[in-house]
């Protein structure tokens, strides 16, 4: 069903919370006549806080006015006519309200669409429950609705109370002034005759002794109400303090949590929007609390009636504006992290935003935020309170932003489009510490007030790490570090601590996760892929997942010991071929061609029971970011056996030239993809399309690959001396009794030391080609002709 359908269905709060999502901004009949359109555009293919992204806003700027005008014109008859003539008006509106700041169009609808899906999935969470189905998620958040309701109910109590309280307080007053009048004309009777005044004053005292009486036992219940008024309100606060505890403590960290894990690869963190509501509420639910103890303290003021409630008042003025100030200060928080590998003289971007911004009026007076870079030990100094002498640990341009409120979202928010690390201040490096181990963090710090500058607050928040490179190798690197502190570190930890070692289970989860993102694919890691990693971390043989589940991994083996017999670590050894793959190869991992985590062994195991020309895709053990194709073929030099060949490595700097798809159509002995499907089925769809014909008399080169291995053969046919040539044929792998050697005695340019073919010879005969073809027809073969 479409989301306008399902929005229709609301009712109550939720449909209350839709309908104020509209108005002049984005009237609700665009929605309504619009709404298979609207829905249908890709509104999240646009990043509205991105200025270079605006040519996409205009145009779909532009297609709703058309959109809008078509609809307006297809209305007929009566109630036809009113509709066109104000579905047009709405034209006009949105065009001159967006023509400047197409953006801001994107931004609202992205808005309308995301809040309209949360109150339609809360609603359906909600009959779902009723339905006796309820998952952990939607049981917390019937939970905190429920709490609000409570405290809803609470502040209303109270509010009533205090009303009843002034009224009581009021005629008080007034009953004390007759009091005061009467006393007054005691005074005045000693002019009167004597039996005119004895009668006065027994009237007078008689009226004055009944109301102190009536005004000592008004007293008393006036400060019984106040008393229990003031409880009451203590215990709203305590209810509201739990409350905050659960939004900022427990669903903020986890969304925090799930933003460190989305640079990880994780899933977007979600949820903003429903935090900032919850957020919302509670500053509403706090305000009118504090406002009312602000209302009950006047009242004392005003008449003073000795007691314990005064006290309690103190006390809880302290402890509501604790409680104010502890929401405003958590929900000043980094929507937009900066780049977790930050190279110096790059532009990045960064945004902050103020949970409670618009709910406290702060953009009344928009606070101005600064952006500053602090080192590990700065960091915690700043958490500790004490004092970094305003320090920094580098020089960030463009580090100041004044935050903007957003009426169409409702969010108060500081967008750091242009900064850029100009230098970077280095602390002194612990033991075997590299520059990539290195963490910093952005401060992003700013003042505002509210209330009038009743109350002041200044509000900090940090960054999650960053490691800051200056060339673009150290990238490698300085990701492992990254990956390890959001993979591993612990909510409220000392900046930066990490454990040093994790559970080989645990790490496999990150690299999984990873994976998955940069391939932009649901098909991970393996149980067999990650025993084979495994094996590779632990140099071990095992060939059983049971066998690493209890086993750990250091960060020294992960990315600063060398794997055994290599010259990289594990990280960078995974890292290359994740490099590999989203470049070049994203596709063919998607389509599940490439089986990757295979070793040499492995591959001969798979291969010898197939048939001729069965071939995989295997990741090189020796060479990061290499991928090799193996297949099985028969042995040209003995006839009736059957051996593996191995291709020398594949890079990046490979595939830029010709494409995997491409090289693997050019290999004619390449016949089935592992197990048994044939290659064309496979890579067709991915090769080049063949060049067109000659024109004006020139042919356009081609690369090729060929696969050329040169054999000392028994073969009796050739002449004495001459050699054998198999095409396209590599390296080979045999299976044969031990000691047996397939390779020549004597010295061959083309295998390397390992046995693998070198494509070199190859590509210098390609390139020769390639020569040859670029020169003119009647002087291409001048050099032949006699």
């Amino acid at each position: 069903m479409a989301l306008w359908a399902q929005t229709q269905q609301l009712q109550g709060e939720a449909l209350h919370q839709m309908q104020s999502l509209y108005g002049q901004h984005f009237p609700i009949e665009v929605r309504h006549y619009l709404a298979q359109w609207i829905e249908a555009q890709p509104w999240d293919a646009v990043d509205h806080e991105n200025t270079q992204e605006e040519f996409k806003a205009k145009r779909l700027l532009e297609s709703l006015i058309q959109e809008l005008q078509k609809r307006a014109e297809r209305m007929v008859g009566e109630d036809g006519f009113l509709l066109k003539i104000k579905l047009g008006h709405y034209a006009t509106q949105l065009q001159n309200t967006y023509d400047r700041c197409p953006l801001e169009l994107v931004r609202c609808i992205k808005h309308i669409l995301c809040t309209e899906e949360r109150l339609v999935q809360a609603a359906n969470n909600v009959n779902s429950s009723r339905g006796g189905i309820m998952d952990g998620t939607s049981q917390r958040y019937q939970q905190i609705n429920q709490t609000f309701e409570e405290l809803r109910v609470m502040t209303q109590d109270t509010e009533n109370e205090l009303r009843k309280l002034q009224h009581s307080q009021e005629y008080f007053i007034i009953q004390y002034q007759e009091s005061l009048r009467i006393q007054a004309q005691l005074s005045s009777v000693a002019s009167l005759p004597a039996a005119e005044r004895v009668q006065r004053e027994t009237t007078l005292q008689s009226k004055r002794t009944t109301l102190d009486g009536w005004l000592t036992r008004e007293a008393n219940t006036l400060q019984k109400l106040r008393q229990d008024l003031a409880e009451k309100q203590q215990k709203t606060l305590a209810l509201l303090r739990k409350q905050q505890t659960v939004i900022l403590d427990d669903e903020l960290i986890q969304w925090k949590r799930r933003q460190q894990l989305a640079g990880n690869g994780g899933p977007a963190e979600g949820g903003l929007d429903v935090l900032q509501s919850w957020c919302e509420k509670l500053a509403d639910t706090i305000w009118q609390n504090r406002q009312q103890i602000r209302r009950v303290e006047h009242l004392t003021q005003q008449l003073p009636i000795p007691g314990p409630t005064e006290d309690l008042l103190k006390e809880l003025n302290a402890t509501i504006t604790d409680i104010i100030s502890a929401l405003v200060t958590s929900t000043f928080i980094i929507e937009k992290q900066p780049p977790q590998v930050l190279k110096t003289q790059t532009k990045f971007a960064a945004t902050v935003r103020l949970l409670v911004g618009g709910k406290l009026n702060v953009h009344m007076n928009p606070p101005q935020v600064k952006a500053t870079i602090i080192n590990e030990q700065q960091a915690k100094a700043l958490l500790k309170n004490e004092s970094t002498r305003n320090d920094s640990s580098g020089e960030i341009l463009n580090n100041n932003c004044v935050m903007e409120y957003h009426q169409t979202t409702g969010t108060l928010s500081a967008h750091f489009r242009n900064m850029s690390l100009k230098r970077i201040k280095r602390s002194d490096r612990r033991g075997t510490e590299s520059v990539t181990e290195e963490k910093f963090t952005i401060l992003f710090e700013s003042q505002f007030s509210v209330g009038g500058n009743e109350l002041v607050f200044h509000v900090k928040t940090l960054s999650l790490p960053v490691v800051v490179i200056v060339h673009g190798s150290q990238d490698n690197n300085a990701t492992a570090t990254v990956l390890w502190d959001n993979a591993f570190s612990e909510p409220g930890r000392v900046p930066f601590l990490v454990p040093d070692k994790v559970m080989w289970p645990q790490l496999c989860e990150a690299l999984n996760m990873k994976y998955k993102a940069e391939m932009q694919s649901n098909r991970g890691l393996t149980e067999e892929n990650l025993v084979f990693l495994a094996q590779k971390a632990f140099s071990n043989t095992s060939v059983n997942a049971e066998d690493y589940r209890n086993m750990t991994m250091t960060w020294s083996q992960f990315n600063r010991e060398s794997l055994q017999g290599r010259n990289f670590t594990f990280w960078q050894w995974f890292d290359g071929v994740i490099e590999l793959m989203k470049k070049h190869l994203k596709a063919h991992w998607n389509d599940g061609a490439i089986l990757g985590f295979v070793n040499k062994q492995q591959a001969q195991d798979m291969l010898m029971s197939k048939p001729n020309g069965t071939f995989l895709l295997r990741f090189s053990d020796s060479e990061i970011g290499g991928i090799t194709i193996a297949w099985v073929a028969e042995n040209p030099n003995k006839a009736g056996e059957r051996m593996v060949w191995n291709l020398l490595p594949f890079t990046t700097k490979d595939f830029s030239i010709r494409s995997l798809a491409d090289r693997i159509s050019d290999l004619n002995h390449l016949l089935f993809l592992y197990p048994n499907q044939p290659k064309d089925e496979v890579f067709s769809r991915y090769c080049t399309p063949p060049l067109p014909k000659a024109v004006d008399g020139y042919v356009k080169p081609e690369i090729k690959q060929v696969v050329k291995v040169e054999f000392s053969s028994p073969n009796p046919d050739p002449a004495p001396g001459t050699p054998t040539f198999m095409d396209h044929t590599a390296s080979p792998t045999i299976s044969q009794p031990q000691g047996f050697n397939i390779y020549p005695t004597v010295g061959d340019s083309v295998l390397d030391a390992d046995g693998d073919f070198d494509l070199d010879e190859s590509m210098d005969m390609a390139r020769q080609v390639e020569e040859f073809l670029r020169q003119p027809m009647e002087t291409r073969w001048g050099g032949q002709q006699s």
